[in-house]
């Protein structure tokens, strides 16, 4: 077993009771793996194919895999087709009942994962803001955006105050998924073990109510907010909670569809009796790491026309000319070009509200760059994209995409143009050919050498 704090372990005994020495035994396991399918670029058949999969009971996409099989080394993995994520952690946007045209925000969304499945729950469709504070976990988010095919999501690189002096009474959906001190990952990631303190677990709460206190404010008023943690501690959850029940009235706790543990840490306390409703994962209960989240609904009518600054169209004519007479050559569908930064060009997701002073990572699906007087398409244009979306296609063998990841030069047989590789009908970048070869367009520093 790993050594873990004397504190956390007294604390732990006086919630669990009888069953401690089962969570204690939980610890001599090995962690759990899981995996989602990006159900907005496949329904995941190949993975089946590849990898000796068990279905997770609370997400109909999430599936435990072998950790023998490594399918993060795949040619899938690099497609998109799934995102390795930590069991439990599935459970939180599962029970944000996001639905398609959505507003929604993610406020503390690094590195992505949660922010992935939102993308999948809206379809394409209603609008997805996923910001990070910390700009390299910013970046991070972008590339997890990018890689997973999602077209509708901004991703900004902003405080939750400067967020919510500009997004009032915007959003149907948020999701809190606060930094925590990380106790439910001391089994996953023996450093949480080093960096926990009492102390910073006071200092994780207080911070942790200044985020629930800011997303209040950028909240319709009939919306949800979702606020989850991977930690065990009480005063990380629900003494959070209860504080902000006190401050905020109009929101009722509402009990999630798949139940999970609840009322451990009510004994002998003052709390909200709505608490009952909270979720709490263990790792001697489920197979997962530990989490919390709660579900938090504001009563009032619906919100009727909200007013907020949209973001004004503006993109570069001669760009924007450009990308269109690409676009006719090369796609059998259409992205509106409405906004650029630089000669970079976007197309924004309707709706989104105004971002100029804002530290903008990425303003919707990025199309691509105007370069001397000609258009060249994005990564990210090719990781959004269907096979039935563009006029040339080159489908690749495992062996021949594997070529491709590491940048090699492809036998495209006959094919001119620019040409979406995919590998399993799945998108992996762009190749330009030229009837015989092909010069490989996927980026150099994805290569794998």
């Amino acid at each position: 077993m790993q050594k873990l704090p004397q504190e956390f372990l007294s604390r732990m005994e006086n919630m669990l009771g009888e069953e401690y020495g089962l969570f204690l035994d939980s610890y001599d396991k090995n962690k759990i793996q899981g995996l989602r399918i990006n159900t907005l670029k496949s329904d995941g058949r190949a993975a089946f194919d590849e990898f000796e999969l068990r279905p997770i009971p609370w997400c109909d996409s999430g599936y435990y895999f072998n950790a023998d099989d490594r399918p993060g080394k795949s040619v899938l993995h690099e497609g998109g087709v799934f995102y390795i994520q930590e069991p439990s952690a599935m459970a939180v946007v599962e029970s944000m009942n996001v639905r398609s045209g959505d507003k929604v925000l993610d406020l503390c969304a690094a590195p992505g994962g949660k922010s992935s499945q939102i993308a999948c729950k809206l379809k394409g469709s209603g609008l997805l803001v996923s910001n990070e504070i910390i700009p390299s976990r910013a970046k991070i988010l972008s590339k997890i955006i990018e890689r997973m095919g999602v077209r509708n999501c901004v991703v900004l690189n902003q405080s939750p105050d400067t967020l919510s002096d500009r997004f009032s009474s915007v959003f149907d959906k948020i999701l809190v998924d606060a930094p925590c001190s990380g106790e439910g990952m001391f089994r996953k990631n023996p450093l949480a073990i080093d960096e926990w303190s009492l102390a910073n677990v006071e200092n994780c709460k207080l911070r942790q109510l200044d985020i629930l206190n800011q997303a209040v404010k950028m909240l319709k008023a009939d919306g949800v907010i979702v606020y989850s943690t991977c930690t065990f501690s009480k005063q990380e959850n629900e003494e959070v909670i209860d504080e902000f029940l006190q401050n905020n009235e109009e929101f009722e706790v509402v009990e999630n569809e798949f139940k999970f543990c609840q009322g451990y840490a009510l004994d002998n306390s003052n709390f909200n009796a709505q608490l009952i409703k909270s979720n709490r994962i263990f790792p001697h209960k489920f197979d997962g790491e530990g989490h919390f989240f709660v579900i938090l609904k504001r009563s009032g009518e619906a919100s009727q026309n909200v007013k907020y600054s949209l973001q004004t169209v503006k993109a570069d004519p001669k760009a924007v000319k450009e990308y269109k007479t690409w676009q006719n050559e090369n796609l059998n569908t259409q992205f509106d070009a409405n906004l650029s930064f630089g000669q970079t060009l976007y197309c924004m997701p309707n709706g989104t509200p105004r971002l100029d002073g804002l530290k903008v990572e990425r303003a919707g699906l990025q199309l691509g760059e105007y370069k001397k007087n000609r258009f060249e398409p994005s990564h990210a244009l090719a990781m959004a994209l269907r096979e039935r979306e563009v006029k040339r296609v080159l489908s690749l063998t495992r062996q021949d995409a594997e070529k491709y990841l590491s940048g090699q030069t492809l036998d495209v047989g006959g094919i001119k143009g620019w040409a979406l590789v995919t590998y399993n009908g799945v998108s992996l970048g762009w190749c330009k050919c030229d009837g015989a070869y092909a010069k490989n367009h996927y980026p150099k520093g994805l290569r794998k050498l």
